[in-house]
């Protein structure tokens, strides 16, 4: 039985959530972090997943799969029919910082260095289907809850992360159903390591500000949706 879902979004922290989740002793991923079942692999049908997360006594299982944020309403429908109690989570960054960092992987994924790629390069990827699928939360938040009831869905700021790695993991397990103690156990220096950080490397200037016009309506409507004030995202 699978007991959790973690829907994303690309390089927003989830490969630092599974780090930590999967060290936990309650919870487990019994087929790694990310399957893709859900948006590349359905033709092996709804049974062959959930023989994947075996019955495990107290244990709950589960895995995160990015491009799960972005599924189709009839697909989320689709999840909700073969795990209805299915807990949920989404984590989410500055969709510029997003957008930015998704762009250097697939820079590197194509085996080229930032001086090989022009700003037409990046705005090219930045205006991609994939890059703004991924970078629209609202929506995607939007589609989710329109199947699954709003107590199953718990979403997670990188910002948080970032200043505050306990808490969300804290309130992450309260969530999930599992003890929250290893989390207040944890060294801080540990917690607030990065795990598959990206370059860093600096985005140019006039590449930053065509993500901020680009990002400015759908961090407006994001604020609104989670009645927190994200403008400072565009400064």
């Amino acid at each position: 039985m699978i007991d959790f879902l973690g829907i994303g979004a690309q390089k927003c922290a989830t490969t630092w959530i599974y780090h930590h989740l999967s060290r936990h002793p309650q919870i487990r991923f019994p087929a790694g972090k990310e399957i893709h079942f859900w948006d590349s692999q359905r033709e092996r049908g709804q049974d062959w997943w959930l023989n994947l997360f075996p019955q495990a006594g107290d244990l709950r299982q589960g895995e995160i799969t990015p491009a799960y944020a972005f599924l189709d309403v009839e697909a989320i429908a689709a999840v909700t029919a073969v795990a209805p109690s299915v807990r949920l989570f989404y984590s989410m960054r500055n969709p510029v910082a997003r957008a930015w960092s998704s762009a250097l992987m697939a820079l590197g994924r194509a085996e080229m260095t930032i001086e090989e790629a022009s700003d037409q390069w990046f705005i090219d990827h930045f205006n991609s289907r994939g890059s703004r699928l991924r970078s629209a939360y609202a929506i995607c938040i939007e589609n989710w809850l329109s199947v699954f009831p709003r107590e199953q869905f718990h979403l997670i700021l990188m910002d948080d992360i970032c200043s505050h790695p306990r808490e969300v993991l804290v309130a992450l397990a309260d969530h999930l159903g599992v003890s929250s103690e290893p989390f207040h156990n944890a060294a801080e220096a540990d917690l607030s390591s990065p795990v598959f950080a990206g370059s860093g490397a600096t985005i140019r200037p006039l590449l930053r500000d065509y993500l901020r016009t680009m990002y400015n309506s759908e961090i407006e409507h994001l604020s609104d949706f989670l009645g927190r004030d994200l403008q400072y995202w565009l400064e």
